[in-house]
């Protein structure tokens, strides 16, 4: 699918980005060229430390920032799909900084449909985020904006090969500045901070977010936001899988925080379908029969909505922890 294909990867030394870098030399290894493109100059050293030149002279780093349209169109010469994975997402941080979350995670998401417009780019696949569906925080309706961007760029591409897709996703495990590194680090303190005994959240882990992304670039049509079938859990019970004789606090919700996450509300199910380990939200007035085949999928029921609170699939203790020692830690432990 992508051997022979150049690649581009926005954000490329987040958590994402090197679990996708990875994952492509690992499946692909005659890709012709991937690009990582961030603005973290020191981020970006320490990556390449992994892929010396002489063995991957494929592996391109490219210092520059998703706000500078010159930049990003230069880095997207002879590219043939690029991955949106730059992004502001710390929630307090867009609050405060609002001006700065817009620039980046709506005018950047600009910049690239216009790089892929201008140059001879055959597919873009944008990470977006549970909190852009009936977003309440700045994060959230940034990314919101940034989805109806990507799946309105379907519009205006013309007679070009190409197509904009969207993945939409929850909390990923073990990601830089999630909820399962902080709480481990806390649990040697004796006491874990939880915002609410109630608060729910998705999950899901790098592996199937990557796996997500190579989906959408080998079966996207163009025009869906996919969002996976994974389970939830209770933020108190994530606590007690980590750290079970420790004291749990209750802090309270933070501004621009959910009891519970949506990635499907109820306004989406009217153009919602189902297939295998996904769903597909199509753009309003789609041909849905050609989705509806493409997909072997079905319509969901008028009124459905995918919340993190009232999922069918919900961790335990114990599998939270076995994840945890899969896909954060190997060496991880407690003590029961």
């Amino acid at each position: 699918m992508l051997n022979n294909k150049s690649i581009l990867i926005t954000g490329g030394t987040g958590s994402f980005g090197k679990k996708f870098v990875e994952t492509i030399l690992r499946e692909y290894p005659d890709v012709k060229r991937l690009v990582v493109y961030s603005r973290d100059e020191l981020k970006q050293f320490e990556m390449a430390q992994y892929y010396p030149s002489k063995k991957y002279s494929h592996v391109r780093f490219f210092i520059g920032d998703v706000r500078d349209t010159a930049r990003l169109k230069r880095a997207c010469e002879g590219i043939d799909v690029i991955i949106h994975a730059a992004a502001l997402k710390q929630v307090p941080t867009a609050e405060y900084n609002p001006d700065e979350c817009i620039k980046t995670n709506i005018g950047g998401a600009q910049n690239v449909i216009d790089a892929a417009l201008a140059t001879n780019v055959k597919v873009v696949v944008a990470l977006s985020t549970d909190k852009a569906a009936a977003p309440i925080n700045l994060y959230g309706a940034t990314k919101l904006c940034s989805d109806k961007l990507f799946i309105a760029a379907n519009n205006i591409k013309g007679n070009r090969d190409l197509r904009f897709s969207v993945v939409r996703y929850g909390n990923v495990m073990g990601s830089r500045g999630s909820v399962i590194p902080f709480f481990m680090k806390k649990r040697d303190e004796g006491s874990i901070p939880i915002t609410h005994k109630d608060m729910t959240r998705f999950n899901i882990s790098l592996e199937e977010g990557v796996a997500m992304v190579m989906y959408a670039i080998q079966n996207g049509l163009g025009g869906e936001i996919f969002v996976p079938k994974i389970p939830s859990y209770k933020i108190e019970v994530l606590a007690k899988a980590i750290a079970p004789d420790a004291k749990l606090e209750y802090v309270g919700i933070r501004p621009g925080e959910k009891l519970h996450e949506e990635m499907i509300t109820e306004s989406d199910s009217y153009n919602t379908i189902e297939f295998d380990k996904y769903y597909a939200i199509l753009p309003s007035g789609s041909d849905f029969d050609k989705y509806l085949k493409h997909y072997n999928a079905q319509l969901i029921a008028p009124g459905f909505r995918y919340n993190s609170g009232t999922n069918t699939q919900w961790e335990t203790v114990e599998t939270l922890r076995e994840k945890i020692r899969k896909y954060v830690d190997s060496n991880f432990s407690v003590k029961v």
